[in-house]
């Protein structure tokens, strides 16, 4: 059986002002906001939308994430590679065990799609 879950409005969600797990501020005062619309059934996957001011983190993932940028800039650099740079209408994903920097340059709107496991 197919299923179709079409998401709310993100004014009918409450947002989270929580850091995400795996991720330390390395430089300003960068805060983010997450808005989760949808969690799969089976826990596996995970949809929603995330917001942050301009700043620094270093992040380390657990997970698989494909985000397309809605809105700001961001550089992102692994670990000992090589800066990437993502600008509102980019669409990318972050593979598991990725680990590196945020660097927010402008408010950031995002959407993602976050495999849980």
């Amino acid at each position: 059986m197919s299923t179709i879950v079409k998401l709310p409005p993100l004014s009918s969600v409450t947002p989270s002002d929580a850091t995400l797990d795996g991720w330390v501020v390395t430089e300003g005062s960068p805060t983010m906001k997450t808005w989760v619309l949808h969690t799969a059934s089976d826990g596996t996957m995970m949809a929603g939308y995330w917001e942050a001011t301009p700043g620094s983190y270093h992040a380390t993932y657990s997970a698989y994430e494909f985000v397309h940028l809605i809105e700001g800039r961001i550089v992102i650099t692994p670990d000992g590679g090589t800066p990437v740079t993502v600008v509102a209408g980019d669409a990318f994903v972050v593979e598991k065990d990725f680990r590196g920097t945020w660097k927010i340059e402008e408010k950031v709107r995002k959407h993602f799609d976050f495999r849980l496991r």
